[in-house]
């Protein structure tokens, strides 16, 4: 069957670290009829930086790869990376490099901002959340200090997917979700937070308006895309908040995305505020909210484990008392951002596979440590995981999941979720429609379940026994 024949087309995007990927889908049936995808690169060393015009360049080539599918779409929203620092001139070119949500040079400023404002407790009653290193707030306080010529010649600073809106529809605006990682959009009052502004010395008119949920941005006024002029633009959001949406996402349902970095979520009807920094206090794009805990490594860091053993990532083996907490980036949650990777309890017995387990546990460990956090009182203790992300592909991955979080798993069949979020974001939008129930619609969030299994209490003990000795070592 044609898709066209079922319902309009809208377009998704999915802006994130490392690529765009672009879907092509069906509005009323959530068929993907064409995708896209192009590559980002990255700076290496202590800095996470990007050119913000490669992201331009990559959803034109993303969107490109979608043929005639791309010109026949009547609505797009764009999912980005989160906290990203975009610091655009008068003539809105990129003045420096984007500083990305992955970069911890901010941590001194991070610190002096939460002192500032009386602490832990009060910035999440605030703000929703204790501004860590990551967020936008920390990276601008970062940039006045050590790039005070940057800083001094910014015109308009963004987040990246509000970067790619403008440049679609000429509109300087964000959304509450994407705004809600900043430090400086407070939670409590829905709006910037005047004293944050000025305690970081940033203008509030440099700022993008904040729409409501399901209000426009405007229309695709860009010539140089393979879109149609006129065709609508929704207000956006972060990548976080687009897979909730993609996933449909009612509330208390428990999400664990592994990816470069892994992530723990749930949308809550209620407005979060965890005095320990853990869990952050995120607006979703929808009117509700989206508690969330980061942890910087996941994915990459057990592949690096694998390697420096000379292992497939699958190849694990049970047993040994050995445990390794992989924090070779240091880490956000638990916030050590000076830590480097820890491997206790090695024995003459202890195999390579063991080893290679312990890596995983490690992480897991990290994220469903805040999975308690995340979920407030009206979720279920038994309710399924959804894992998502590169990550849930793996056995590995899976089975240590379910093996210490003591609950069922479900896979969701569909993948490219923050593209799908932004899609659903675009028809409801162009069909009046909540986003989360066009995803609902669409079935996205289904997949394989896995049973429960027996919780292994005795590896959480391990783990949170070396995380509470070695943390002399893991502040260094």
């Amino acid at each position: 069957m044609g898709a066209q024949s079922a319902g309009p087309l809208v377009v998704g995007v999915d802006s994130s670290t490392q690529s765009t990927k672009t879907l092509v889908v069906d509005a009323e049936t959530g068929v993907v009829v064409a995708r896209g995808q192009a590559p980002h690169t990255v700076s290496g060393g202590e800095g996470k930086e990007s050119d913000p015009q490669q992201w331009w360049r990559a959803l034109g080539e993303a969107l490109a790869q979608c043929g005639d599918a791309a010109r026949q779409a009547s609505a797009v929203s764009v999912g980005g990376q989160q906290h990203g620092l975009v610091t655009l001139d008068a003539a809105g070119v990129p003045v420096r490099p984007a500083v990305l949500w992955n970069d911890v040079r901010p941590a001194a400023e991070s610190e002096r901002l939460i002192a500032g404002l009386g602490g832990a407790e009060a910035c999440a009653e605030r703000l929703g959340s204790v501004p860590g290193p990551a967020f936008t707030v920390a990276k601008w306080a970062w940039l006045r200090e050590n790039e005070p010529a940057a800083a001094e010649a910014t015109a308009a600073v963004r987040l990246p997917h509000d970067y790619l809106t403008e440049r679609l529809t000429g509109e300087a605006v964000t959304d509450r979700g994407d705004a809600s990682g900043t430090g400086w959009w407070a939670s409590s009052t829905e709006s910037y937070d005047a004293e944050v502004l000025a305690r970081v010395g940033l203008d509030a008119g440099l700022l993008p308006r904040v729409a409501r949920p399901g209000e426009a941005a405007g229309t695709v006024h860009a010539g140089d895309l393979p879109l149609p002029k006129g065709a609508l633009v929704a207000a956006g959001t972060g990548d976080n908040m687009a897979a909730a949406l993609g996933l449909g996402l009612r509330p208390g349902q428990p999400v664990l995305s592994l990816g470069t970095s892994g992530t723990v979520y749930a949308v809550s009807a209620h407005r979060p505020a965890d005095p320990t920094g853990t869990v952050a206090g995120f607006a979703d794009a929808r009117g509700d909210w989206l508690p969330l805990a980061c942890t910087l490594n996941c994915t990459l860091a057990v592949d690096r484990v694998a390697a420096l053993l000379g292992r497939d990532r699958e190849a694990v083996e049970a047993g040994g008392g050995a445990v390794v907490l992989p924090f070779l980036d240091g880490e956000r949650t638990p916030n050590l951002p000076g830590a480097s990777g820890l491997v206790h309890g090695l024995r003459h017995d202890t195999t390579a596979g063991q080893l290679l387990q312990a890596a995983y546990d490690g992480a897991v460990f990290a994220l469903l440590q805040a999975l308690d956090r995340v979920l407030d009182a009206d979720a279920a203790a038994d309710a399924p995981l959804l894992l998502i992300g590169g990550g849930a592909k793996g056995a590995a991955w899976r089975e240590t999941v379910r093996r210490l979080s003591g609950r069922p798993v479900v896979v969701p069949d569909a993948h490219e979720l923050v593209a799908l979020g932004a899609a659903a974001q675009a028809a409801g939008l162009l069909l009046g429609e909540d986003p989360a129930a066009v995803a609902r619609r669409w079935g996205t969030a289904h997949g394989a379940r896995y049973e429960a299994r027996q919780r292994d209490t005795a590896a959480w003990e391990r783990l949170a026994a070396t995380l509470a000795d070695g943390e002399a070592l893991l502040r260094r």
